[in-house]
């Protein structure tokens, strides 16, 4: 018979100095009421087991030696209803790991900052391997689920987009959901197919699901592709699917042949215009969207001859539709600015990442830690939103100041930030 494995519910707790930990696990009743305090002080809440109401008083249940810290002790608590056991970690220990706190978050910042592993690992004298192994116990858990722990709320409106990229020298595709200036989802997969995107799309979806299992986003941006199209729309039947204005804007260029480059820019310039322009009013006469798209039709004719005049006519005609979705809703991204700055991020990450050797599952969780790490790590102290994350630009309020202790809140089994139902 197969032996049940035993759920993780790690809890972190600053107890601010190591001195303060060796003394107050002598005291049993000292030790649980720091504990609970500080649990509290977060907003912090235990995950019980059942329907457990957690009003049941806690107590000190065990205790076990880390060998790899020199035989540190380690105290679990349990609930004394459903008899949920939690291990109590303080902040100068990961879990698992002998690598100390201070190393583990220089080499996360000096990875997210554009160093590979390798210089890394070199840079912090630590194993390449090791910091590897960390991103992956970081990425077990889905991006979407952080975000919720961390008391943000489903995105009614959100980016949806697939950029290519290079991932251990092979060329894939990354689907990805953002919504402001946080990553929902990032995946990986080989191939550029509505039956491929809709399965990585999925995995936002059931995440979204166990939170709200009515969740339906009202809106989603997307830059036209028709793969992608198909995949939101059988995944979110009822949501808007709204296209890209700015990926129109570019597009226009390519699609006018056989003319000078001043002619094309000039035209691109035309129809950049009159699809960011708002509807204007003189008298009785209403220039819509229509109206000014069917003029710069015209204008492509006079400008580029009757052939690319009709090549912009069927191109406007199969994605107009999509443009007025985006136009009429006022809450709807008009472009896909905020998801290109996160690609660009996230690529320059797996570049760096394409010779360093990754297999099975690990890609997943690898690419999930660095989706995480982009909505927690700091932004730089002259950018716009300094010394803030995505998360708290936001919103939502992390559970420490310190953001790598706040990072280990979020990705412990324990528990999760209160009001996040």
């Amino acid at each position: 018979m197969k032996k049940k494995r035993r759920k993780n519910r790690t809890v972190h707790v600053d107890f601010q100095e190591e001195s303060t930990y060796f003394q107050l696990i002598e005291n049993g009743s000292a030790f649980l009421e720091f504990v609970m305090a500080y649990v509290f002080s977060i907003g912090f809440q235990f995950l019980h087991e059942g329907h457990c109401s957690g009003a049941s008083a806690f107590k000190r249940h065990s205790h076990y030696a880390r060998t790899r810290l020199g035989g540190l002790t380690i105290w679990r608590i349990q609930c004394g209803e459903c008899k949920a056991t939690f291990s109590i970690l303080p902040q100068f220990v990961l879990r698992y790991r002998s690598m100390s706190p201070e190393v583990a978050k220089k080499a996360l910042i000096a990875s997210d900052g554009g160093l590979s592993l390798e210089r890394t690992s070199l840079m912090l004298h630590i194993s390449a391997m090791s910091l590897y192994r960390l991103l992956c116990a970081i990425g077990v858990w889905h991006v979407a689920e952080v975000l919720w722990r961390a008391g943000l709320a489903l995105p009614k409106y959100f980016l949806a987009d697939e950029k290519h990229s290079k991932c251990l020298a092979d060329k894939a595709y990354l689907p990805t959901i953002v919504e402001g200036r946080v990553i929902w989802h990032l995946g990986y997969t080989p191939e550029a197919t509505a039956a491929a995107f809709q399965t990585s799309y999925a995995q936002f979806q059931q995440v979204a699901l166990k939170v709200d299992p009515q969740y339906q986003p009202k809106g989603i941006l997307i830059d036209g592709f028709e793969s992608t199209r198909l995949s939101l729309r059988s995944l979110f039947p009822f949501a808007l699917i709204g296209y890209c204005l700015l990926h129109a804007a570019k597009k226009v260029a390519s699609k006018i042949k056989g003319v000078s480059s001043e002619v094309r820019n000039s035209l691109s310039r035309k129809f950049a215009k009159d699809l960011f322009a708002p509807a204007k009013f003189s008298g009785l006469e209403v220039f819509s969207v229509a109206q000014r798209l069917r003029h710069f039709s015209q204008r492509v004719e006079k400008e580029a001859g009757a052939t690319n005049a009709l090549a912009i006519k069927d191109w406007i005609a199969q994605k107009k539709a999509g443009w007025f979705t985006t136009l009429r809703n006022r809450q709807m991204p008009k472009t896909s600015t905020l998801l290109d700055q996160a690609h660009n991020h996230i690529n320059r990450k797996l570049f760096m990442m394409q010779h360093f050797h990754r297999q099975g599952e690990n890609k997943t969780r690898f690419i999930n830690a660095l989706a995480i790490l982009y909505n927690i790590i700091p932004y730089q102290t002259r950018a716009k939103h300094a010394h803030l994350n995505g998360i708290q630009v936001q919103g939502a309020k992390m559970p420490h100041p310190d953001w790598f202790f706040s990072l280990m809140i979020l990705t412990s089994a324990g528990g999760m930030i209160r009001g996040t139902f």
